[in-house]
């Protein structure tokens, strides 16, 4: 399936720059991006199997090293505990990271507790409006809760736990723990979920599973790391991870143990929750989709594409008139979610049509 290789970062707009604001995600931190590129050494950062993981742990000069470690810890100390910086004299910085790959290259900062030796990590990138607006859109309408502020042109995340998607079906998925059942389930409620907020590429390595052992079996949450795609792809396909082959050791078991059936009904379940956050959050959501309607997040030649495979499986001719990605993520949500009642739509998804 073609997917944009490399897709351009944009800017926050004033629009979105007031929602940031207004919602408390903007505030003024001691480190930018640009501040954390002054590394002058770095050395290849390789896994536990000995592989490369195009990750390098960077090196700063002495004269500024001490400036940038205070920095981090300060950083941390605003993403965890509003700016408490008690908290920050038994932290140290463990490793500083820079990713090679991408579209945000990002820094991994690790920061260790000296007093358990219990660590954590955080994440700096360039800001891009796409990446936040997937940030919110995730943080209002999923299970799921995102930390992250906004300064400037940078932007710090927390860090989302849980093993990577690719390394869960090669290692996790041949566990004796391991219960095929639970994660095909969740796997669907995933797939719905990207698709409802328009979140693209969620091949394996984008998003992690978050593993949770119960009484008398495991329970998993797949949970996207990468929000750089939101509403840019041009065709609907690319905003469900059942047609990356990256996914498919998933689908496979998807489509032998779900019935079309269940598929559609677990579908349904997770539309109806979605359909009560996204009523509750309408004040809010509202505020972020108007900041979006006039952002250029995307090209005319995807916006075009998207709107008529919309159409199609909407059973619409609305989405021809939009000219922005923005207006047509809105109009998609009030289809999907703004019913009183989730319904099954024309072109529903089947996982038996990989």
């Amino acid at each position: 399936m073609e997917i944009s290789k490399k897709k351009p970062a944009f800017p926050i707009n004033q629009g979105l720059r007031k929602y940031l604001r207004k919602y408390k995600r903007e505030d003024s931190i001691n480190l930018t991006y640009d501040d954390m590129k002054r590394w002058n050494d770095s050395t290849p950062v390789y896994d536990s199997n000995g592989k490369n993981t195009l990750w390098e742990s960077v090196i700063y000069d002495r004269a500024i090293q001490d400036e940038i470690l205070l920095g981090l810890r300060e950083i941390y100390a605003q993403l965890k505990t509003d700016g408490d910086t008690d908290i920050i004299s038994h932290l140290k910085v463990g490793q500083i990271d820079y990713c090679l790959f991408g579209n945000s290259h990002p820094f991994r900062v690790k920061i260790v507790n000296k007093i358990n030796d219990h660590h954590d990590y955080f994440y700096i990138k360039k800001a891009d409006a796409s990446r936040v607006y997937g940030l919110e859109l995730e943080h209002i309408l999923s299970p799921n809760r995102i930390e992250y502020m906004v300064d400037g042109n940078t932007l710090v995340e927390a860090h989302i736990a849980g093993i990577p998607g690719d390394q869960f079906m090669e290692y996790n998925m041949e566990f004796p723990s391991f219960y095929p059942t639970g994660m095909a389930k969740e796997f669907v409620k995933f797939n719905e979920r990207c698709f409802v907020m328009l979140l693209g590429d969620m091949r394996s390595y984008n998003y992690v599973v978050d593993v949770t052992p119960d009484f008398d079996k495991e329970q998993y949450r797949v949970r996207p790391i990468d929000f750089d795609q939101t509403a840019y792809e041009g065709r609907k396909n690319h905003y469900l991870p059942q047609y990356y082959k990256e996914n498919n050791k998933i689908i496979d078991f998807c489509i032998e143990l779900l019935t079309p059936e269940t598929v559609e009904q677990y579908r349904y379940e997770e539309r109806t929750l979605m359909k009560r956050r996204y009523k509750l959050a309408m004040p809010r959501l509202n505020r972020l989709l108007d900041s979006m309607l006039y952002q250029e997040i995307s090209t005319p030649e995807k916006i075009a594409s998207l709107a008529e495979d919309l159409n199609k499986y909407h059973g619409t001719q609305r989405f021809s008139k939009y000219r922005h990605m923005g207006r047509i993520l809105k109009s998609h949500l009030s289809l999907m979610l703004g019913k009183p009642k989730p319904k099954k739509l024309p072109g529903k998804v089947n996982f038996k049509d990989k």
